[in-house]
């Protein structure tokens, strides 16, 4: 009776030749490349620490992060991993520091802003205070020489290089800003990071303290100027010195720039009595007077908005920019805390933080729906929850802990 002959060439010989052997070993990797991958608790508990903290576990430390995921736990094995000093000396000061420059250069020093953040991760503070704490951290007496500056960032540098355990609440220890020597801030004028040293020379030097809102809708909210943009709002808080094209019927109407100025010039009214003092090299905050540059080509448009005080307005609660989620209590105010406070009670607040993390923990932007629904998932346990960072890093390392 005939018999089938096989059709591989390997396998029509009683005996595989090593070129076959080879070939056959070859198939058999790329066939298993394709199956699913299951990562086993340890696997998964040791990608967990690598993401969260950037080195691998200890031994023991990777036995109980893989019981808490046996125990189908697998948030308490991330907050396991987060009790390593290098998750913020290295994970959070990674992922705040182009938050504190324009240039948003990752390797810029510890400063009294990136500091601030990592304390309030730290020691589990609702995050909203972000943008409107009288709070910044600073090193414990005499863990460095240099005491902190309003004119210098020594403290901290002394700080990163003497690799002080910032994971330590008697190393790195919170502070009012309004009680600093020297400090010219109220309790009330205090705004967390936005009025620290480090946010000052980076967004108050020079300009119109517009690009402090800049920057800030950008770290906090996720979203640029152009972005921003809608033209249906009232042009009536827009400064003097944003140029306009007449219209007719005595109606004035303003250029392609209004989109941006008509929402953006009335927030930033917040930031009316705050300058950066390039000889002094600090902040310098002049309550019930606003600064020149609020002021400069009032001749570009008399009829403009000329800046009294420190109020804003938020124009894009309406419009286009509803849909960022304003969930405070009003549309108005006086100075940068309660500006903070606007911001930070958006929807769009957690969802930027949560995406911001996101990014930092997967080692990659959101690519699927599945990504996109644990996002919103992870933001509303932020919402509910006190609004822990850590809480955000936990639900992003589960969700990718099977990259």
């Amino acid at each position: 009776m005939p018999t089938h002959s096989p059709s591989h060439p390997c396998l029509r010989e009683r005996f595989a030749w090593p070129g076959c052997l080879v070939a056959l070993i070859a198939a058999l990797v790329v066939i298993a490349a394709a199956l699913p991958a299951a990562a086993g608790s340890r696997e998964q508990a040791r990608r967990i620490h690598d993401r969260l903290v950037g080195v691998p576990p200890s031994e023991a430390v990777l036995t109980l992060m893989a019981g808490h995921i046996d125990a189908g736990n697998p948030e308490l094995a991330a907050q396991e991993a987060m009790r390593h000093p290098l998750f913020y000396s290295s994970t959070i000061k990674n992922l705040v520091t182009p938050w504190t420059n324009e240039a948003q250069n990752v390797f810029a020093p510890l400063n009294d802003y990136s500091a601030t953040v990592i304390g309030l991760v730290r020691d589990d503070r609702p995050f909203d205070e972000v943008l409107s704490a009288d709070v910044v951290y600073v090193g414990a007496p005499g863990v460095v020489e240099t005491a902190y500056s309003h004119t210098d960032n020594e403290h901290y540098e002394e700080l990163e290089d003497s690799r002080a355990d910032l994971s330590d609440p008697a190393v790195l220890v919170p502070v009012q800003q309004s009680s600093l020597p020297g400090s010219q801030l109220g309790a009330g004028d205090a705004a967390g990071v936005l009025t620290t040293r480090a946010a000052g020379e980076a967004f108050f030097q020079a300009g119109t303290n517009r690009r402090m809102f800049r920057f800030t809708s950008m770290n906090y909210l996720c979203r640029d100027l152009e972005e921003l943009k809608d033209t249906t709002r009232p042009t009536d808080r827009i400064r003097q010195d944003v140029s306009r094209a007449p219209g007719g019927d005595s109606s004035i109407f303003l250029n392609q720039c209004s989109g941006c100025h008509s929402g953006m010039d009335p927030l930033a009214g917040a930031f009316a009595y705050y300058e950066w003092d390039a000889e002094l090299e600090r902040v310098v905050y002049t309550r019930g007077e606003v600064q020149n540059k609020y002021l400069i080509n009032d001749n570009t448009f008399p009829l403009g908005f000329a800046t009294a005080d420190d109020s804003w307005v938020n124009y894009w609660r309406n419009g286009a920019n509803a849909a960022i989620g304003w969930q405070g209590s009003g549309s108005s105010g006086n100075g940068a805390k309660s500006l903070g406070e606007e911001l930070s009670e958006t929807r769009a607040f957690s969802v930027c933080k949560v995406e911001q993390v996101f990014e930092a923990v997967c080692l990659r932007p959101p690519t699927s729906q599945a990504d996109r629904d644990a996002i919103e998932s992870i933001a509303d346990g932020f919402e509910t929850s006190g609004k822990n960072l850590k809480d955000v890093f936990a639900g992003a390392a589960v969700h990718c802990m099977g990259d």
